[in-house]
């Protein structure tokens, strides 16, 4: 440290020491230690503590560091020198180090962000993510809204007082995109007040398919011979909606993610009925009741167990009818303890004949959890194999252990746990028709191991039919030649036996 006093000259001060970092050169000037410069930056230094204004500083600046006792302010004079008592230096050009000065200054002091040498920091733009949910659907773009309004004025263009119902079809077809049939549930929906008409400022709640399926047979020309036995129309209308849905109601999202609509499509275009295979064959209808009838001997349109067990040429086992009819895979609609009506006749020959597909797959799966948590266990699985192994046995055919029967089940499955299977491994799974029928079904369980070569072609040439359009098929020749064959007897001569009359 050095001391000097105000009385002294501005001589004196010449003696202080040259701090040439202090002078914050530009990079262009060579460095102030080199022999070139340091008399001449020692001139600058020397004429600079001769000026007045400098003296009046340093002379304040000395007598401050007497009063408080020398220390730290005096150590900090040659700084507090150049900035004129600033707590914190600036940040030299030639530096690249970051300013220690603390948040809370602001004021007069040189702004560290405006330095020419550091690079200006923007801060990212916030991103906007677009709306992904609509409660009520994706609204459609304005090309589409503008497009259908144009439609709107076309299809309502000379209809003052609104459209009726055979010129509202092309409402239902042009502009909803649905097929015709659904022209009389739109319009008795939209018409609540029954005036005959249909404006363009009417609303729809789709709730009730029911008129849909009456359009379908009052128009299709397939259905048309159906208009004089009503009481066949009302059953084919029980048997459509059930193919669809067995749950017994359908929700928007099932309309808009399953194939109805795109099998309505295919009938509105079609005018072979039986071609549209899902939900509206008029020959799978006719299996269907046929089938129906077959069991139903009293013909009051409720079977018992005792008519379920002969489903198949006694195919089933009595344990899986019991459970059938304990109601734990579907609750009868029929109103009678311990009857199945024809309703639950159609989910049940659904999924005894198509084992694979989902609704089916849960049907049995229900029969056969006892305990219903959720799982089947061996034990459960040993309970139903017993009577296939009982009845295996009376009619002489080699019996299979349980144990190695499990280890074939458990292949076909594949479950995430070998303990147990759950319906989320069937779901997976190709062969849960399979499965099922070695539980329950000796018929289908002898044919499967026998290797039937007629049915694997039969798959290998239509591998687009499920399981239940061969049966269909199959039956419907069936029934269709029996029927041939008693008309030529009765037009023989033969005695007419009304027990023997078909429902149609």
């Amino acid at each position: 440290m050095v001391e000097v006093s105000s009385a002294e000259g501005p001589a004196d001060l010449s003696a202080l020491p040259l701090q040439v970092d202090l002078l914050q050169l530009p990079p262009e000037v060579p460095a102030p230690g080199a022999p070139a410069l340091r008399g001449v930056l020692d001139g600058l230094f020397s004429h600079w503590l001769s000026l007045p204004d400098t003296s009046a500083l340093v002379g304040s600046l000395v007598q401050k560091a007497k009063t408080s006792g020398g220390g730290p302010a005096a150590a900090m004079l040659p700084s507090m020198m150049m900035q004129g008592g600033a707590s914190v230096p600036p940040l030299s050009p030639r530096s690249p180090r970051l300013s220690r000065r603390p948040s809370g200054i602001s004021g007069g002091q040189p702004n560290r962000s405006a330095s020419p040498l550091r690079p200006t920091t923007t801060r990212p733009a916030k991103e906007v993510i677009p709306q992904f949910y609509f409660q009520d659907g994706r609204p459609p773009p304005l090309e589409v809204k503008k497009q259908c309004i144009s439609t709107v004025d076309q299809l309502f263009a000379g209809h003052s007082n609104g459209l009726r119902l055979q010129e509202f079809r092309m409402v239902t077809r042009e502009l909803c995109k649905l097929p015709t049939f659904f022209t009389t549930a739109l319009f008795e929906k939209i018409d609540k007040d029954g005036t005959g008409f249909v404006t363009r400022y009417s609303v729809i709640n789709i709730e009730d398919f029911k008129p849909v399926l009456r359009d379908l047979l009052d128009n299709h020309p397939g259905l048309e011979f159906l208009k004089s036995t009503p009481e066949f129309q009302e059953r084919y209308c029980k048997l459509s909606l059930p193919c669809y849905n067995t749950c017994g109601h359908l929700t928007l999202r099932e309309l808009k993610r399953g194939n109805l609509l795109s099998a309505l499509r295919h009938a509105d275009d079609e005018e072979d009925i039986n071609k549209v295979l899902r939900y509206f064959s008029y020959e799978h209808f006719y299996v269907i009741y046929c089938k129906f009838w077959e069991l139903d001997t009293d013909h009051d349109f409720l079977i018992d167990k005792e008519n379920l067990i002969k489903y198949g040429n006694h195919a089933l086992t009595y344990r899986i009818v019991d459970r059938i009819f304990s109601e734990v895979p579907r609750k009868f609609t029929s109103k009678v303890q311990g009857k199945m009506g024809y309703e639950d006749f159609v989910h049940f020959i659904l999924s005894e004949e198509d084992k694979s597909s989902a609704p089916s797959q849960e049907y049995w799966f229900k029969c056969i959890d006892l305990d219903g948590n959720g799982m089947l266990t061996h034990n459960e699985l040993q309970f139903f194999f017993e009577e296939q192994l009982h009845r295996m046995e009376c009619m002489a055919q080699e019996p299979v252990l349980f144990e190695d029967i499990l280890c074939q089940l458990i292949d076909m499955i594949g479950p995430e746990d070998d303990s147990y299977l759950t319906l989320k491994d069937f779901r997976r799974c190709k062969l849960s028709g399979h499965f099922f029928n070695i539980l329950f079904n000796l018929n289908k369980f002898m044919a499967f191991e026998a290797r039937d070569p007629f049915l694997i072609r039969q798959m290998r040439e239509e591998p687009s039919l499920t399981d239940w359009d061969r049966f269909a098929r199959r039956e419907y020749v069936r029934l269709a030649m029996e029927e041939d064959g008693e008309d030529a007897s009765n037009a023989s001569g033969d005695v007419w036996d009304e027990s023997l009359e078909s429902p149609f």
